[in-house]
């Protein structure tokens, strides 16, 4: 009987081992700038085209490799940052596998030129999936310089999953900017179709995260310090009035590696408690120190999944430092019942000019007098009878008082005393009914549900995303065909901007002019000169910062866009109008929006109707 077991050649085994450790472009780069720190470069230049799809290039001016070393450092598990069994229990590196050239080399083009500082020549490899083409001596600078052209040439079936352009840049910014913020005493430049998008020196952890973010960054800023014996936090968390409804910034490092950590993160989470609203995430960059042998970044490939021996302790150390953090800065309340209270100030008389209290009388007052109730004729003809006047003392007079004579009149009607009618406390309306011509009774409840009497029993609306829908599909329906009519602003909008969020708006302008949307930029700053006509004022700030998080910080494929756009603005123009409805718009958004296709949910998957059969409502009140 033949034998069917045998040996995979190393170009299989190869492309194999790269589908775990290079998934799209992002992995590539982490390899290489990782390996890049590990030299001891002290400057990294990132060069990239079409998001790393033709050309993905690092160029380090650290230690360099021999000529021995440069071919060595091609083949499978071959690595000089660990040596024996033990060297994974005390990693101070980024990478210990020595599979990340291996499977760059196997799936692209590959092209390696190294110097040594103490050579007077370099040497350069070049390899075509797996197969070494040449390699030669070359003049260079001291450091290396890697090229991956053609990335998943080779792998057809990887490349055509890879997504659009912009998803794809997104995730190696991403992954630049996790290395970036772990690596503050290193600089680093990131180019992409020969546009710079940073460049970054060498700075402390507050600068870096600056430099990367933007200016706007600095204010929101809360310092984070604290030393144990088991773990040593420093950082930085964001103010709690600048929480997001998406994870944005959120960062852990530990031992300047970055890793993912949802206990962690429910730490931090747990010291905003009460601090921002619900479904909101606060921002955080947070460097842990522990010792290496208390963790194994040995889990899997991609290396940013770390188990920790003392998570708990570290747990309760986190949320502790945060809490700490907060308190400190005056960011969360404190209660300290021995304060003196009578000297605090409300907030709208902090910078007013104290004023000496003044006492106002009014020197014609008089409290007997009152206006004549109305008389017949013959008791308006009688006499008034007068009364005697009061000797007045000069204080009476100083004040005003005294300057009348009381008649009787005064004196009797002070003392009647008008029977209160008894009056029933008004409750608040909460439905606002209507009957329709139809007989049926329609009402407003809240000024958010509107609730219908139907045949089988009772239908709510949310009168919001009943709206977003009708909005929506009418949109899309005419978004190919016609742009979005626009409407200038008499005041141009302004909104600071990161780097890579000025770039995504950058990116997508075609897209959102259509939407009725026309700015420009000054340096960071993005400039609103027009906005969709059905968008109004007060709903611009959250329009903006919706449209930003959704294609700056969410993987949005080219083919999604238009539905993600398009529905955020309707929700923004629904929310415009979301103050109830009028009489005569009940009946005409009933009638619009069973005509929409999908009526019972809204653009973004929230159920729009809900109904209650006789029998449900018999149920509940049995």
């Amino acid at each position: 009987m033949s034998e069917v077991i045998r040996l995979l050649p190393d170009h299989i085994a190869n492309q194999i081992a790269a589908g775990e450790v290079i998934q799209r472009p992002s992995s590539v780069v982490k390899e290489l700038v990782e390996n890049a720190i590990d030299a001891g470069a002290t400057f990294v230049e990132l060069v990239v085209k079409d998001a790393g799809k033709t050309l993905l290039q690092v160029i380090d001016n650290g230690g360099g490799m021999s000529e021995i070393d440069l071919r060595m450092s091609i083949e499978r598990h071959a690595t000089s940052k660990i040596q024996h069994a033990d060297d994974l229990f005390a990693l101070t590196t980024k990478g210990f596998r020595g599979e990340a050239l291996a499977s760059i080399a196997a799936i692209s083009h590959l092209s390696i030129k190294s110097k040594q500082a103490d050579s007077d020549l370099g040497s350069e490899l070049y390899v075509e999936g797996s197969k070494v083409i040449h390699q030669e001596e070359c003049v260079g600078a001291t450091g290396t310089c890697i090229s991956v052209k053609n990335l998943f040439f080779n792998v057809p079936a990887r490349r055509n999953f890879l997504k659009s352009d912009q998803v794809e840049f997104k995730h190696i910014v991403e992954e630049f900017t996790r290395i970036a913020l772990s690596h503050g005493d290193v600089g680093f430049k990131l180019t992409h179709n020969d546009s710079i998008i940073h460049d970054l020196p060498a700075a402390n952890m507050r600068k870096r995260i600056v430099d990367v973010f933007g200016k706007k960054f600095n204010d929101k800023l809360v310092p984070i310090e604290e030393n144990t014996d088991i773990v040593k936090i420093s950082g930085f968390v964001g103010k709690p009035e600048f929480a997001k409804k998406t994870r944005g910034e959120q960062y852990f490092f530990v031992n300047n590696r970055f890793f993912k950590h949802s206990y962690f993160n429910h730490a931090v989470t747990a010291a905003f408690d009460n601090l921002i609203p619900a479904k909101t995430h606060p921002s955080y960059f947070l460097f842990l120190e522990v010792d290496p042998h208390s963790i194994d970044v040995n889990v899997h490939p991609t290396k940013t999944e770390i188990k920790f021996e003392e998570e708990k302790y570290i747990y309760s150390i986190l949320r502790s430092a945060v809490k700490l953090g907060l308190g400190k800065y005056n960011i969360a309340p404190t209660m300290d019942f021995n304060r003196e209270t009578e000297f605090d100030l409300p907030l709208s008389y902090k910078y007013e000019e104290p004023k000496e209290p003044t006492i106002q009388v009014n020197p014609n007052y008089n409290p007997f007098e009152e206006e004549k109730k109305s008389k017949s004729t013959s008791h308006s003809s009688a006499t008034k009878v007068s009364a005697t006047k009061y000797e007045k003392s000069d204080a009476i007079s100083q004040h005003g008082f005294g300057n009348l004579t009381p008649s009787t009149e005064s004196w009797e009607n002070f003392y009647e005393i008008a029977e209160e009618e008894e009056t029933q406390p008004q409750q608040e309306e909460v439905f606002e009914k209507e009957s329709t011509a139809a007989g049926k009774q329609q009402f407003v409840i809240h000024g958010k549900y509107l609730f219908s009497q139907i045949k089988s029993g009772v239908m709510l609306i949310h009168i919001k995303r009943a709206k977003e829908r009708v909005l929506y599909d009418e949109l899309m329906a005419n978004f190919m065909l016609n742009p979005i009519a626009s409407q200038q602003l008499l005041f141009p909008f302004e909104q600071e901007l990161t780097k890579q969020e000025r770039l995504e708006w950058e990116n997508n302008k075609t897209s959102l002019e259509r939407l009725g949307f026309h700015y420009s930029f000054e340096a960071d700053k993005l400039v609103l000169a027009g906005i969709p006509n059905l968008v109004q004022d007060e709903v611009l700030q959250i329009l903006v910062d919706s449209i930003t998080e959704k294609i700056a910080h969410n993987e949005i494929d080219k083919g999604e866009l238009a539905h993600s756009l398009i529905s955020t603005l309707a929700s923004a123009a629904a929310m415009s109008g979301n103050k109830g409805l009028k009489e005569e718009e009940k009946d005409y958004l009933i009638e619009q929006l069973f005509q929409a296709e999908d009526h019972m949910f809204s653009p973004s998957g929230l159920k729009i109707i809900d109904t209650l059969s006789l029998e449900e409502l018999t149920k509940r009140f049995a």
